[in-house]
This record gives C-alpha cells, structure tokens and sequence, in this order.
C-alpha cells in the first residue's frame, strides 16, 4: 500500500512537471498525423471487455499526462459514469471508484492541461477520444480536465445532421472554421460528433475493441446518463510506451 501511494505522489509529480515543461514552450506549427506505429498505446481492461486507445504525438502533452495516469494505476478501478447511446462514452473521473449507486458523477478534475485542438488535422469522427472540459463560460481557454476523457460513438451522419453540426461547431468557436470533403464523407460513412470539432481537445483513438465500445454503449443508464448496473474499468496498462 504505502508503495503504491508513494507511487501515485510519484506521478503527480511528473505530470506536474510536464505540464510546466510543454505549456512554457513556444506553439509550434501544426504537423501531419503520425503513424500508427509511432504512438504509444494504452490498453483499458473493463468488465464488459478490453479495449486499445493510441495516443497522438501531436497533443504531447495530453499523450504524456494520460501514460503517467496508467502508469500510476489512477484508471485502475474508475466507471463509465456517462454513457450516451450512439453518442458518447465518458471515464476518468476519480470520483467515480467509491461513487454510491445512482450518485451524479463527471465533476471530478485532478487538474487542467492546456488546449491542444488541431482541427482539422484531428476531429471528432467515430472511435476518436478527447478530453472532457468545462464550458466556455467558466473555461474560456478550454483547458482539459486532467483525467476525464470521452470516446466518439456516433454511426454514419446524414447530409442534414453533418449541416446541424456545422452550424452548431461555428456558434461554439466563434469562426469560421469549415469540414473539408474529406471529413464530412467521413462522417457520412463512418460517423462522429462534427458539432464537437474545434472546441476540445481530440488527443487519441480507438484501434482495438470498438466492438466493446458499442457494446458499453448499449447499457441501460439513468437519468444522469450513468450506467445503472456499473461499468466499472479494471485496469489500465501502457502496452507500447512512447519513444522520444
């Protein structure tokens, strides 16, 4: 036991190192997806079965907070405690691992990483994760709660919801940030949250196990959106660590 919270000081600790180191450095010039092969890669065992999440190299400092998280074991024993048919699954509130059955979740932020938003380049199609946030009007810099993370859910888009998500991806950012005909053919082919794009930060992808995503998304939940029977995670484990 004592090893363990040692350990978790341990991490903390470097997280708060890393997020001193990247948020004093300079912005640098937005770059082209990484390969697969170069992205390190965490695997999440739940109890409704596993899946992989590859974390992109270009949100560094999101890709280095969440390894420390597994690392540390901070996941290990967290729920799903917002889940939305064909729309969202969301984790890593610390709250959530002695939540009492039926309390409202999604509250809980260790700590604030800042934006790393690179639209186009990253979005919201299905199978992507992004950081859970607060809203605009208490977060204007939409700075990631340090922990939470959602995965895109949603199935193939019709012309008519893609144009929804536009219009509301433009109320929310202010701009006028445009999907390109890639994007929206694949949203209309694979599907995604095109009215997300822009606001938060996309920082990994599914590449193992969508079939258990779909499966947890299909739980019966409550009126907060919380699974009624728990889906809780087991473990988190970095299978592939990123090489500098």
């Amino acid at each position: 036991m004592k090893k363990m919270i040692v350990a978790k000081w341990l991490g903390m600790a470097a997280i708060a190192c890393t997020l001193c180191f990247v948020s004093c450095k300079p912005a640098q010039q937005q770059t082209e997806v990484a390969p697969v092969d170069d992205r390190a890669e965490i695997l999440f065992e739940t109890t409704m079965g596993n899946f992989k999440m590859a974390l992109f190299n270009e949100t560094p400092l999101h890709r280095d907070v969440y390894l420390v998280l597994a690392k540390v074991g901070y996941y290990d024993s967290l729920l799903f405690h917002r889940v939305i048919d064909n729309f969202v699954l969301q984790a890593g509130d610390p709250n959530s691992r002695y939540a009492k059955a039926g309390e409202l979740l999604g509250d809980g932020e260790p700590f604030k990483i800042p934006a790393e938003i690179h639209f186009p380049k990253l979005y919201h199609k299905r199978g992507m994760v992004n950081a859970a946030r607060q809203g605009d009007d208490t977060n204007p810099d939409r700075l990631s709660c340090g922990s939470q993370f959602a995965i895109m859910t949603c199935g193939p888009l019709t012309d008519a919801q893609i144009e929804r998500g536009q219009q509301r991806m433009w109320a929310g950012t202010d701009s006028t940030a445009t999907l390109t005909e890639e994007m929206i053919k694949t949203y209309k082919e694979v599907g995604g949250s095109p009215h997300l794009d822009a606001q938060y930060t996309v920082f990994a992808e599914i590449v193992e196990g969508m079939d258990i995503v779909d499966k947890i998304q299909k739980v019966a939940t409550d009126k907060f959106d919380r699974p009624i029977e728990d889906v809780r995670i087991i473990k988190a484990t970095v299978v592939k660590d990123y090489k500098k």
